[in-house]
């Protein structure tokens, strides 16, 4: 039964007559709880949840007050019970999480318990957007090839994702091939409101990504969590967290012409990570927040872990509404939705000095330049007649500066790689240039099929099959276009039986991919009009270049098509490879073998160019140094010049027709012409149809057969195993009956600042010579067949063999190296052996010997990757003791009861001089509190010893908790279970 604490629970009329209750903000500052209506939007939000789950025991008439009385200066120490509408994963992280479920149903009838009682209590779907790689590129053929590919290396996996969803009531699953995550998030899964037993209440959540934020574009609170976290939402816990500093930015003015919203979005980046936003919620308002489109805003918000900060938030308008209507929502819930957000007053964008925020920030629009941003963070934002010097200046400096450590003398160097010719037979019909039915450089292994014509028709094909609708429009009337341009030339003379030329600073990889653009129709058309442009001009891209179109979902190919732009894309070897999250999370598919091998023999700097979100060293492509975030139409651009050497806004971008030369301000499109065709991205029929039966003729999908049945039955599998965290599981907590200090712990790791979870847990590449490749090789899986680590993510055994395997990851205990290699120090009176981190991790494990983890200013920033976490905890570290942490990695430490601590004051390695080689001792673990002081005593091989004071960051009492079960998923299982 509904409560009406404050008096607070009042009725709306909703379209048609309809009725609902709902809880009342306005209400609450009528009742004198608080003044609600100068409070920060997204304060509000969350205050409803809290208001509308009072139950006195999770959530009390404390929790409502204090945040209702939030002030924007205030000590943070309130903990705020936030209980979400619904939980949304993508497969990287929704399968091992689905593997814990399993886990824990396996561990509940063991305890002889109903393994039902393991159940989520809040809807979930799984968006599959994260296994698609690009293999094959540049033909028509390739998105079907890429998928076919991926159901054959993945079909383990999804037989285990179809077993969820007939033992989980409220687990629903979109299949691969209809887009990434976050877009599919954006157009489809979210609906505004909901309603449920006579109730109306906002849409909230958490996801198993970091890049959920992209939600906030719509006034939707949710942020990215661990899949550990996630798991505790799902099974009934509130998601815990301190009340938040609120900053809010101001945007005034308007952006300039020829600027893009990814121009924007890395200027706010760059602002807001200088602005230490970290762990806070940042609010937009003012008239040009007002002014952005309902892409651009989610262009914006889906970049907060960027910035750092937990939310980037835009409240309801008519933008939203105007967008809801326009990606296919029905009526009645975007009335419902419109009429609820008004009778809350939380509709419209905030002007300045409506709300009281914690601080403010400014940017006019009209500042934003052409950027791009790289080659390593993605807050390093470079104006784009500044590419050349700056990659010039860090081909030279040292590594601990992000530089190269190169010679100046060496960056115009050039390098042949080995002809096709030279190739053994087996490998020349690998590649294409030896085999005269084949197009492009392909991967090794990857079969192409004989090339086509390169141009598209109006009805393009897709994979999944799906009914489209024949286009009718005249294509060059509406774009103003010549005909559909003829075929570029990619037939095998072009490369067979010659070499191609590298050099430091050359392009090898130029994708269109990741959320933070592709759901954006106003860069995807610059894109498709600069590529028309160009190709009316006779610019061609070289052939040695992977380019890739890899969309947010199916609405942005129809939208290209209907608009005549795909093939003009096409014809620069952009072709469709898949609909999912592919470079941008290091499914970037190898180069081909001479390439590589140039690379690597040559150790060239060479770069990628992309439209995604993230660019850490061997995130996109483990030989690829220089990595380059910029808007689509830039890509296509870079892809044409061909090295980040050329400065595009001075020299020409290439050489044309008639052997002149094209300039980049010759084919860029204006703001009109992108205008001029933004209709066609905004079809309500076209969402519809291609949402409306997700399976319908998705061969591939429903031919993938699995187990039924409440509990799995866990077959032997390289990509499924049953995790050891409940193994010998009590209902009760182990309590030492001595000290909980950590006495005599040797150091497994020592790194610097950024260490990020793509270091700590690589989703890319397994090398055949790393722990994991030879596990996979000992249980008879080929070379060909490993996958990703990504991929492999409900495997344990992969997972804490590839912790901390990132092939560029620095331990500063072995001066000079890169990748997982450590000093193992656990032999008495002999000298310290070098070997991979989980070799010397099994070794001390099974001395009993404990070991923590050193690292510098942002440990664990990138992806939330539960991994991360969970590998660090399989290795047997006790602790990480940083100098700062990221959000979402601090919290899954806890999850798997490893202690977080940061150096207090000035204190850090350098200044400790600590190398590796010490002994450590942790004490005042044994009444652990949020946020204690806790001793460092560092013991050196000299005899001196040292005691520092370190930070707990365990921020909160509900996380004492989960650090004493051992975890967060051992503290749940018992309360179910109790």
């Amino acid at each position: 039964m509904n409560h009406n604490i404050f008096n607070s629970l009042k009725e709306l009329t909703l379209p048609q007559g309809n009725r609902a209750k709902y809880y009342s903000l306005p209400e609450l500052e009528k009742s004198g709880v608080a003044k609600i209506s100068r409070l920060p939007i997204s304060i509000r939000i969350v205050l409803e949840s809290v208001l509308r789950n009072y139950d006195n025991k999770k959530i009390t008439e404390e929790h409502i007050l204090e945040l209702a009385n939030w002030k924007p200066n205030a000590p943070r120490v309130d903990e705020i019970p936030f209980v979400v509408s619904r939980i949304v994963l993508q497969d990287f992280t929704g399968v091992p999480l689905l593997v814990d479920l399993a886990a824990m149903r396996s561990a509940a009838v063991k305890l002889g318990k109903d393994p039902k009682l393991i159940e989520p209590l809040v809807p979930v779907d799984l968006v599959v957007d994260h296994s698609i790689q690009v293999d094959q590129y540049g033909t028509k053929d390739a998105l079907n090839y890429n998928m076919e590919i991926e159901f054959s290396r993945n079909n383990e996996r999804y037989q285990f994702i179809k077993w969820g969803m007939q033992a989980f009531d409220t687990f629903k699953v979109i299949p691969p091939g209809i887009g990434i995550v976050h877009q599919v998030n954006l157009e489809y899964l979210a609906r505004g409101v909901h309603q449920k037993n006579g109730l109306i209440y906002p849409d909230t959540l958490v996801g198993t990504d970091s890049h959920t934020t992209m939600i906030n574009g719509i006034g939707v609170v949710g942020w990215g969590v661990g899949g550990i976290e996630a798991e505790a939402g799902m099974l009934g816990q509130p998601v815990y967290f301190l009340t938040p500093d609120v900053v809010g930015v101001n945007l005034t003015g308007q952006l300039r012409e020829g600027v893009t919203a990814t121009d924007l979005v890395l200027t706010i980046t760059e602002m807001l990570r200088k602005s230490n936003v970290v762990g806070k919620f940042v609010e937009f308002f003012g008239e040009g927040t007002a002014s952005l489109t309902l892409p651009d805003r989610a262009t914006i918000a889906n970049m907060a872990p960027e910035y750092g900060a937990t939310m980037g938030f835009f409240p309801v308008d008519d933008v939203t509404v105007k967008y809801f209507k326009g990606t296919g929502r029905n009526d009645l819930e975007i009335n419902a939705f419109q009429n609820y957000f008004q009778a809350q007053q939380m509709y419209g964008i905030p002007r300045k000095g409506d709300i009281d925020y914690t601080s403010e920030l400014t940017l006019d629009l009209n500042s934003v330049t052409p950027s791009l941003a790289g080659p390593k963070r993605p807050q390093d934002r470079i104006e784009l007649g500044a590419i050349k010097s700056k990659f010039t200046e860090l081909f030279s400096k040292p590594a601990k500066e992000s530089g190269y450590g190169k010679q100046d003398h060496d960056l115009n160097q050039r390098y042949l790689t080995r002809s096709s010719r030279d190739q053994d037979p087996e490998v020349c019909t690998q590649i294409d240039s030896c085999d005269p039915n084949e197009s492009r450089l392909a991967p090794p292994g990857a079969v192409q099929a004989p090339r086509e014509d390169r141009a598209a028709t109006a009805e393009h094909s897709a994979a999944p099959p799906v009914e489209r609708r024949m286009v009718s429009r005249n294509v060059a009337e509406m774009t103003g276009n010549r005909p559909t341009p003829d075929p570029i030339d990619f037939s095998p003379h072009k490369l067979n039986g010659f070499s191609v030329e590298l050099g430091h600073g050359d392009i090898l990889i130029a994708a269109i991919t990741s959320c933070t653009n592709t759901s954006n129709p106003s860069v995807l058309l610059a894109a498709g009009l600069l590529a028309k442009k160009a190709v009316e001009k006779g610019l061609s891209v070289k052939h040695h270049i992977k380019t890739s179109l890899a969309p947010g979902s199916r609405v942005v190919t129809d939208y290209l098509t209907v608009t005549g732009l795909l093939p003009y894309l096409e014809q620069l070897g952009f072709s469709l490879v898949g609909y999912g999250c592919t470079t941008c999370i290091g499914n970037t598919g190898p180069l081909a073998e001479p390439i590589e091998e140039t690379i690597v023999k040559n150790d060239l700097v060479c770069a990628a160019v992309l439209s995604g979100n993230r660019n850490f060293e061997a995130r996109i492509h483990s030989n690829i140094h220089a990595n380059f975030l910029a808007s689509p139409p830039l890509v296509v651009a870079y892809a044409i010049a061909g090295s980040v050497l050329k400065d595009l806004t001075v020299e020409p971008i290439g050489i044309g027709k008639n052997n002149q030369p094209v300039w980049l301000k010759d084919i860029w499109p204006s703001s009109a012409e992108i205008h001029a065709l933004m209709k066609f991205a905004t079809n309500a029929d076209t969402f519809r149809e291609l949402y409306s039966n997700l399976t319908k003729n998705h061969d591939l999908w429903n031919k993938v057969t699995t187990f039924t049945g409440q509990t799995y039955n866990w077959p032997q599998s390289t990509y499924i195993a049953e995790p050891p965290f409940f193994e010998n599981f009590s209902l009760q907590p182990a309590v030492s009956s001595g000290s909980n200090d950590i006495k005599n712990s040797f150091a497994l790791g020592v790194f610097g600042d950024s260490v990020t979870t793509d270091h700590i847990s690589p989703a890319g590449t397994i090398k055949d010579i790393s722990p994991a490749g030879r596990y996979l090789q000992e249980h008879d899986v080929n070379k060909a067949d490993f996958n990703s680590y990504g991929a492999r993510r409900g495997n344990h055994e992969v997972m804490m063999r590839g912790t901390f395997a990132n092939v560029r990851i620095r331990n500063l205990m072995v001066p000079g190296s890169e990748g997982g290699v450590t000093l193992y120090q656990g032999k008495p009176d002999a000298a310290p052996e070098q070997m991979s981190i989980y070799d010397a991790a099994m070794k001390y494990q099974a001395q009993g010997i404990p070991t923590v983890v050193f690292g510098g200013k942002e440990y664990g920033t990138g992806s939330s990757r539960d991994w991360a976490a969970k590998g660090t905890q399989l290795l047997g570290v006790k602790a990480v003791i940083a100098t700062s942490f990221e959000r979402i990695h601090r919290s899954n430490l806890i999850g798997m009861g490893v202690l977080p601590l940061q150096f207090k004051d000035n204190d850090s390695i350098d200044t400790l001089g600590i190398k590796g080689d010490e002994l450590f001792d942790i004490s005042g673990l044994d009444n652990i509190q949020p946020q204690k002081d806790v001793t460092l005593v560092i013991r050196r091989k000299d005899g001196n010893t040292q005691s520092v004071q370190l930070l707990c960051r365990i921020d909160t009492t509900i996380e004492v908790d989960y650090y004493k079960h051992g975890g967060i998923l051992p503290y749940v299982l018992r309360e179910l279970m109790a």
